[in-house]
């Protein structure tokens, strides 16, 4: 009876580490989400494609700065390979081979978002710091980023 106990209560704490684990994976992907939507609402602006807006670009920028922050730990050993919704994309595994470049990425948008945060006060400013920021996002998606075929 003891012995039964401890192998149901091994498996439930390990079914509850990969719940976790999978909810952190969904949480970065969310985040890489929100990245996208605001950094894409900021060059339809900048291609004119739609209006400028101040309040869209302050907030888009202040969710792209707190994803600055958080970069550096949304990618722990637990969650290696997991991709569990089945998306475009996948995590590549250079991020836990190669840590010093990613985290040199990491640094770089950090610094061009903390940087173009102050600046972009109308379309003519946006027109001059948006194609930095999505400069610093591709690059780490080409390097640590993989499209599934």
């Amino acid at each position: 009876m003891m012995r039964t106990a401890l192998v149901v209560g091994a498996l439930l704490l390990s079914a509850g580490a990969v719940i976790a684990q999978q909810d952190l994976v969904k949480q970065n992907q969310d985040t890489m989400k929100a990245n996208a939507k605001n950094l894409g609402a900021m060059i339809a602006m900048v291609k004119g494609e739609k209006p400028y807006d101040q309040a869209a670009v302050t907030a888009g920028l202040a969710q792209l700065e707190e994803t600055a922050k958080k970069l550096p730990t949304m990618f722990p050993d637990s969650i290696k390979g997991m991709n569990p919704d089945g998306g475009k994309y996948e995590v590549s595994p250079k991020i836990w081979e190669d840590k010093a470049d990613f985290k040199a990425k990491i640094e770089e948008f950090a610094k061009v978002v903390t940087e173009a945060k102050p600046k972009i006060t109308d379309l003519d400013t946006l027109k001059v710091s948006a194609p930095a920021i999505g400069k610093a996002c591709g690059n780490c998606h080409e390097t640590f980023r993989i499209k599934k075929s």
